[in-house]
């Protein structure tokens, strides 16, 4: 099995630090590279300068008849138009600078050249820095040079430093990136400790904050908030699964005891079927606390379907009062024009029987329902003239399992129906309101769903 070499480090931190390394690296190498340029041009100028100042000086003795000038010069000899030398420096005795052909070039025009001269005798020849220029109208031309040896050691000594000094440079910079990246991630690490030392959204335990107003401290913010509702959602979900249990356990210990007293009572056709018939009873009401449950499971997922089809609301509400007003014990009024929407009647009508079952749960004796038209949307109001919802209750009506107090003693009810209400609601893409007051002062429920 081959084994593949990562090269590139697993750790962010390492990434980083790599990155930052080869970017400065390569940053200072261009610097460095430019920086020995430009010394070594700033070297063969002064070179240029210390030729032209010797050469201005030798052609003003030159052009007063002074050749002693030329001969006193270390490096410097003087020619004839024909190539021929005139004047040499002690230097270069015995040695020519030009030949013939380079002097022809220079009568015009400044050469510059570089060629090896021996300067002593016996001695391996130098690069020298040669400069050729006309003396006068007659073709004479003079050669300067200046040896380049002492030019070419600061030049190598240059690159001697700052090859040493430039490893040096870069691990430091390494370091210096390695260092700042640490500092930065710092509370990352941190944040990773605290939360992976949170193993349940029981605990209260928050993470860090980190100071400033960065990139990571607007991180760990939100991940804080993040938590907190994580906590809270962890919270109504407990919650529900708690008085989900609840609401479970009442009619099962029912069924039990029925079915216990119809075994005991077997010789007893009665008190059998009174047995059987309430524990009929207690399995109706666990099919349909099952079937809310499933609804709101669905509505959560956004798995709830709607078969939408034209339905006429006032028709609709006037339908199910008939039914659900001997059924609940209300007194039900229907005003409103047609009104035409796309929904499915069979959700609808469960909204209006949860509506009816929780207005006769609070004690109410007549319910209106009020529909209307307009602005984009058709709108039910479910009012009753009951007590109206707790002060308390308000805010959180439409939650899972919540009822009165009075309620939660008097009714069988689960405290799902104003919770299937606005699943439902929100399944056609509309809204569910709540309030207390007119028409009858007691609880009021608009509905709005999208017009067709």
């Amino acid at each position: 099995m081959v084994k593949v070499v990562r090269l590139v480090p697993p750790s962010l931190r390492a990434r980083l630090a790599l990155v930052f390394g080869l970017g400065t690296s390569l940053v200072l190498l261009v610097a460095l590279s430019l920086l020995y340029v430009a010394l070594d041009r700033q070297l063969d100028g002064a070179v240029d300068a210390d030729l032209a100042g010797r050469g201005d000086d030798l052609i003003a003795s030159i052009r007063a008849h002074d050749l002693s000038a030329v001969s006193g010069d270390p490096m410097a000899q003087l020619y004839s138009a024909d190539g021929t030398p005139i004047a040499t420096g002690a230097a270069v005795a015995g040695q020519v600078l030009l030949r013939p052909g380079q002097v022809r070039a220079a009568r015009n025009r400044t050469v510059k050249t570089v060629t090896l001269l021996a300067l002593r005798p016996g001695e391996e020849p130098s690069r020298v820095r040669l400069m050729s220029r006309p003396v006068g109208q007659n073709g004479e031309v003079l050669a300067v040079a200046q040896p380049l040896t002492t030019v070419e050691s600061a030049g190598n000594r240059q690159l001697i430093v700052l090859a040493v000094a430039t490893p040096v440079l870069i691990g430091a910079l390494v370091v210096l990136g390695w260092l700042l990246v640490r500092a930065a991630l710092r509370p990352v690490d941190l944040l990773t400790r605290e939360a992976a030392a949170i193993s349940t959204l029981d605990t209260d335990r928050p993470l860090p904050a980190v100071p400033g107003n960065d990139e990571i401290a607007r991180l760990a913010a939100t991940l804080d908030r993040m938590l907190s509702r994580l906590k809270v959602a962890f919270a109504r979900e407990r919650a529900f699964v708690d008085d989900a249990s609840h609401e479970l356990r009442t009619p099962i210990a029912v069924m039990r005891g029925e079915i216990d007293l119809a075994l005991e009572a077997a010789d007893d056709p009665d008190e059998v079927r009174r047995s059987l018939l309430a524990a009929q009873r207690q399995v109706a009401r666990l099919g349909r606390l099952a079937e809310d449950l499933l609804l709101l499971a669905r509505e959560r997922a956004g798995s709830l379907a709607v078969h939408r089809e034209p339905v006429d609301l006032t028709d609709l509400a006037h339908a199910e009062s008939r039914k659900l007003g001997p059924v609940n014990g209300l007194g039900i009024e229907v005003h409103g024009d047609p009104v035409i929407v796309a929904a499915d009647d069979t959700r609808i009508r469960q909204v209006l029987a949860n509506l009816a079952a929780n207005s006769a749960a609070a004690g109410a004796s007549t319910a209106r329902v009020t529909v209307t038209a307009g602005g984009g949307s058709a709108r039910v109001e479910w009012a009753d003239d009951g007590p109206g919802f707790p002060p308390g209750l308000l805010d959180r009506a439409f939650e899972r399992f919540v009822r009165g107090d009075e309620s939660r003693a008097a009714s069988t009810g689960a405290g799902l129906g104003l919770s299937i209400v606005q699943a439902v609601v929100t399944a056609h893409g509309g809204t569910a309101e709540l309030h207390n007051g007119p028409p009858l002062g007691g609880a009021v429920v608009t509905v709005r769903l999208p017009a067709s």
